[in-house]
């Protein structure tokens, strides 16, 4: 027998009505009978349709180019299904972004997919996760997990992007490589700060020539951990990011140095406009059409009610060779 809201009323003991506000997830219903109904739905096996609903894409970096092409690919995935894409600007871990879960929780969404926000950061507040796991809302990450919620992980395989950046670097001649990496406790930036290592471990170089600096996902932060790494006599850098990358070309830039005469510089991301740049930058591109594909394909498998594998998928990156890496002065 098909389970509709009229069973579920009986067995919560409320009106139709109030079935209806909490599977639209509407305000107006107390959280003791919002309660009573949702146990009364998994008691009855009632599955609810949440096509032609809205599924928000969280982000904190829509200042960075990379960011904004994932967020519209996503939503370009998602259209064809009946689902509307909403970014939604939030920055990762904080009150706002709790704040923007809970209100589209309030109003009827349908999922929610962190592209780089709470997501990638260890340790961060579960809260916001919590709010949605109680609603039975759906959610995916892309490049980072949720502690104590089994949700389907979209991510880069950033062992593999280290990998790629170190060995183009070591064929080129380079022996003393650094890395601008992100900040301490981001997912993404401590994976590849240990494949770095392990690259450079691997093939015989001592921990001197393989130095580390933690800084922001910005150009001030390339700026100031290639400043760093500089003093400790690199000839060539790795950026977490290219926006960083940016801030890499700033620091040799300003000590009387060019790019790739003396210093060489690799990002990570892929921002098409980095091919712009003077010189362009050699990069390791994410593959963002076929994670932005497989969120959209998660996030419609859910909020159908379909099983999806559990876990985290890895992607593997690419490399992009240009004009900012060539072998070292001398060599």
């Amino acid at each position: 027998m098909k389970i509709g809201i009229v069973e579920v009323a009986e067995r919560a003991g409320v009106s139709e009505a109030t079935v209806s506000r909490v599977i639209n997830r509407r305000a107006g219903v107390s959280a003791k009978t919002r309660a009573a109904v949702e146990s009364a739905m998994a008691e009855l096996g009632y599955e609810r349709s949440t096509r032609g609903q809205i599924v928000a894409v969280i982000t904190p970096w829509l200042s960075n180019p990379f960011f904004a092409e994932v967020a519209e690919l996503v939503e370009a995935a998602l259209a064809p299904h009946g689902l509307k894409g909403v970014v939604c600007p939030a920055l990762p871990g904080g009150i706002q972004e709790r704040e923007f879960v809970t209100a589209l929780a309030e109003h009827g969404v349908a999922g929610v997919v962190f592209l780089s926000a709470s997501n990638t950061i260890e340790g961060a507040d579960p809260e916001t996760y919590d709010v949605l796991a109680a609603r039975r809302i759906p959610f995916v990450g892309v490049n980072g997990g949720f502690e104590g919620h089994d949700a389907p992980v979209l991510s880069t395989d950033d062992h593999m992007s280290a990998e790629l950046a170190v060995d183009h670097l070591w064929s080129l001649g380079h022996r003393r490589i650094g890395l601008a990496s992100g900040p301490s406790g981001n997912r993404p930036a401590d994976r590849r700060a240990e494949g770095f290592r392990t690259a450079m471990t691997r093939r015989g170089a001592a921990e001197s020539d393989a130095p580390v600096v933690r800084q922001h996902y910005t150009v001030e932060g390339g700026q100031s951990a290639a400043s760093e790494l500089l003093r400790r006599g690199v000839t060539a850098v790795v950026a977490a990011s290219d926006f960083m990358a940016l801030g890499v070309y700033r620091a040799v830039l300003r000590e009387g140095l060019s790019v790739p005469g003396e210093v060489s510089v690799v990002g990570h991301d892929g921002s098409m406009i980095m091919e712009f740049v003077d010189p362009p930058l050699t990069t390791v591109r994410q593959p963002i059409d076929r994670l932005a594909k497989e969120v959209a394909r998660s996030i419609v498998a859910l909020v159908s009610n379909r099983d999806v594998p559990q876990g985290e998928l890895l992607f593997s990156p690419e490399l992009v060779v240009r004009g900012s890496t060539a072998p070292p002065r001398g060599a």
